[in-house]
């Protein structure tokens, strides 16, 4: 089980360097295939999120310069919701996270569907307000599901903000550090944390990651849209598999 969650990492790390993600769209259905419940697997995908967002953050820190400002207040929204979130899971069944989870993929397939991969208009100045309450709310929805935000993020960034669609996965990745360590810390506070899986997985995601983000930097800003909705629409397909 040890090198079959090492292996899950890698993979997992990979497609997080690659997209800018959390990497929990990736591992959490890998973990309810394999026998795991969807709060184990949410608790390991919370810990393997600490190793590949901040590695993955600092491998991407000069293309992602631009959005750090924007990217430090969501994430302080982020980690008050993440730490808000250790009281939320405990009270709800695993059958409505899994259905949480099938509702933020929708989302963001038809909201990154519908926006440019480039945006054709300059960033405007945005309201730390805002940014604070968007980032509060992911970060209660990302820590409840297992993931790091960034699928709900990206969508927003790109369709609503008006990033271009690599800096929002950069942004999206930065702002995981602050949920998932938010994450991490209620969800171990509350006993639900299992240390040694996470660990291992988080370990291999550090292999993964590097790779990914050396992929992504060689692939056309359309081509990557593409690449975002497959992701998104496969992920969709095995969790509906899952849970229907």
């Amino acid at each position: 089980m040890n090198l079959e969650l090492a292996i899950f990492g890698i993979i997992t790390g990979f497609t997080s360097g690659f997209f800018g993600i959390g990497g929990g769209t990736i591992l959490v259905p890998l973990l309810l295939a394999t026998g795991f419940v969807m709060k184990e697997a949410v608790a390991i995908s919370i810990m393997q999120m600490v190793f590949s967002s901040i590695y993955g953050s600092f491998l991407n820190a000069k293309k992602a310069k631009d959005v750090v400002k924007d990217g430090t207040i969501i994430g302080i929204g982020g980690s008050i919701g993440g730490m808000a979130s250790g009281y939320i899971v405990p009270s709800v069944s695993n059958e409505f996270l899994q259905y949480l989870f099938i509702a933020i993929l929708i989302f963001s397939i038809f909201r990154i569907f519908y926006s440019p991969a480039v945006q054709n208009s300059e960033n405007q100045t945005k309201s730390t307000f805002i940014l604070l309450v968007i980032g509060f709310f992911i970060g209660i929805l990302a820590m409840s599901i297992g993931v790091g935000g960034s699928i709900l993020l990206t969508p927003i960034l790109v369709g609503y903000l008006k990033y271009d669609l690599k800096a929002a996965t950069a942004l999206g990745l930065f702002f995981v550090i602050f949920s998932s360590i938010a994450g991490f810390i209620s969800t171990s506070y509350h006993g639900q944390m299992l240390f040694t899986e996470g660990a291992t997985v988080g370990i291999g995601s550090l292999i993964g990651v590097y790779f990914g983000i050396k992929v992504k930097d060689m692939v056309k800003a359309t081509s990557y849209k593409n690449y975002v909705l497959l992701l998104n629409i496969l992920v969709l397909i095995i969790m509906l598999y899952k849970t229907i």
